[in-house]
């Protein structure tokens, strides 16, 4: 398990089909029409939602390319803000949709996607000791 977390990873070109794969599905979870999703009466669970989202989405990334360059994640972090901006934007624009353009569900990914990159650095540094 500890080589997933290495650069020369064997199992990157997996990471990277995982990667774009949830990309996908993150970007139909975002913009599936309002009258389709559930309710559940879950304080926040919107919220939560897209901070574990984004959290996976920038976990995914990393094993998919796994160096930990500060520019790498600087980079990363940036994606991921920007992916889940334009996800709000598209909510707020496509108005069939019935969702909203939401700033805290964009915090909530800016969030998910910093705490995604750092739990995979934390799990690399325990498994690279």
């Amino acid at each position: 398990m500890r080589r997933i977390f290495n650069p020369d990873s064997p199992y990157k070109t997996k990471a990277r089909y995982a990667a774009w794969l949830w990309t996908l599905l993150l970007f139909i979870g975002c913009l599936t029409p309002g009258k389709q999703i559930p309710h559940v009466s879950i304080p926040f669970i919107d919220k939560w939602t897209h901070f574990v989202m984004f959290g996976v989405f920038s976990f995914l990334w990393l094993c998919a390319r796994p160096e930990r360059t500060p520019r790498r994640l600087t980079a990363l972090f940036f994606s991921s803000v920007f992916v889940g901006a334009l996800t709000e934007v598209l909510q707020g624009t496509i108005t069939s949709l019935g969702r909203s353009m939401e700033l805290m569900d964009g915090v909530a990914d800016a969030v998910g996607g910093a705490i995604g990159i750092g739990l995979f650095c934390g799990l690399a540094a325990i498994f690279n000791r």
